[in-house]
């Protein structure tokens, strides 16, 4: 491990994928169980979403892209940026489950795949952007 403060590109996927791996595992684990108790899968992943956004935050900042600074601007691109994610993830269960009649959890579980690449992207360029490259 490098002993500096700010995680290589590398480092940064490796955290990012330890840190999507464990909260979507178990949010993949309440959507099915919402979706068990009789809520729709829109419901169902709205919910989950809601409190992934809320608790990968935290780990993500401070552990995945070493973030300094102050948390408005970046919460508020990181809200952003999960709402984007969010409204693919909607869309393609819209599509997908109402729309060709696949089954949810599948399509469900490849949008999490999909949205992860994009939100990394966001996160790595956009919301946890080194104080270097944000324009003045």
């Amino acid at each position: 491990m490098s002993t500096s403060p700010h995680a290589t590109a590398r480092q940064q996927v490796l955290r990012f994928a330890a840190v999507g791996i464990v909260s979507n595992a178990a949010l993949f684990l309440l959507y099915l169980a919402l979706t068990s108790s009789g809520l729709s899968p829109a419901i169902s992943m709205s919910l989950a979403y809601i409190v992934g956004v809320a608790q990968t935050f935290a780990f993500n900042r401070t552990w995945t892209f070493s973030h300094v600074g102050s948390c408005g601007g970046p919460l508020l691109r990181y809200a952003t940026t999960y709402g984007v994610g969010y409204a693919i993830n909607l869309c393609l269960l819209r599509l997908f489950v109402d729309g060709l009649q696949l089954p949810h959890q599948w399509v469900q579980g490849a949008a999490i795949l999909l949205v992860a690449a994009l939100v990394f992207a966001l996160q790595k360029h956009w919301v946890f952007r080194s104080a270097a490259r944000q324009p003045h």
